[in-house]
């Protein structure tokens, strides 16, 4: 499989069927622009269908995990419907590819996980967390609803009650705090994070991979289930791109202040 189409993720081979994505470039962190996101989307039906992987290790680079979409990819959303339409598609591709990728994903989340690096690092079937990583969903903070993967899992994952609390404030979770309420699978100390991923991933690229595969496929149809209600949100983020609420909440990051939305709602 070659993987040299990719501009913003490193696939990188290791031995026994272990391979890991690696999201940005050296030094920086990690972000998607209009490529990188459909990129997101992609990668896993290659990794599927690549018979020389058994399990994906997913990271980010030293400075964090992912620092979500660049104000560019944003701002066209908000301007463009064409651009709209394909992020709401590219969204949906990043969820379901993962939730469909027979491989198992094991995420190593360090630094801030943001927006759809956010999606990524909490859709892999293992998630583990630096205890000092900071996971943010920051939908509602910019203006729009929470919608790249947040219906479909985190209800699952933590419970009704957390999910609001932190989805309808955009709250930071650091991965401490995230692994106390069940948000990913496990927390670690900084320096461990990558070690403990590759021990997790070569365990699981030395077991029987049918049982492995069919567990991870049997599992997931909680997920399938969720589909509709995944659909929904992530409608209704698209939706939101064209409203008032986000041209103030995307001024606000440009401008670095606190976002002053408009008063009330048409419903």
């Amino acid at each position: 499989m070659d993987y040299s189409r990719y501009t913003s993720l490193q696939v990188v081979r290791h031995t026994g069927g272990v391979v890991e994505v690696v999201m940005g470039r050296d030094g920086k962190l990690p972000v998607a622009d209009h490529a990188g996101h459909g990129e997101l989307a992609d990668i896993w039906r290659d990794l599927d269908r690549d018979p020389e992987v058994s399990v994906i290790i997913v990271r980010g680079q030293a400075k964090g995990f992912s620092g979500g979409g660049t104000l560019e990819l944003v701002g066209d959303m908000v301007e463009d419907f064409e651009h709209r339409a394909r992020v709401w598609k590219e969204a949906r591709d990043i969820v379901y590819n993962m939730i469909n990728c027979s491989k198992i994903i094991v995420s190593a989340i360090n630094g801030p996980a943001v927006g759809g690096g956010l999606a990524v690092a909490l859709m892999a079937d293992i998630s583990i967390a630096a205890r000092d990583a900071r996971l943010i969903d920051g939908h509602t903070r910019l203006g729009v609803a929470a919608g790249d993967h947040a219906a479909i899992i985190w209800p699952l994952l933590c419970g009704m009650a957390k999910a609001k609390l932190h989805l309808l404030l955009s709250s930071e979770i650091s991965g401490e705090e995230a692994e106390r309420i069940g948000l990913v699978s496990m927390a670690v100390d900084g320096e461990a994070l990558m070690q403990t991923a590759m021990e997790i991933a070569g365990k699981l690229s030395a077991g029987p991979q049918t049982a492995l595969r069919w567990t991870k496929h049997s599992l997931n149809n909680w997920l399938r289930q969720a589909g509709p209600i995944f659909d929904n949100s992530v409608a209704l983020e698209m939706l939101g791109f064209t409203g008032p609420e986000v041209r103030e909440g995307l001024a606000a990051v440009r401008e670095r202040r606190s976002p002053v939305f408009p008063a009330g709602a048409p419903f």
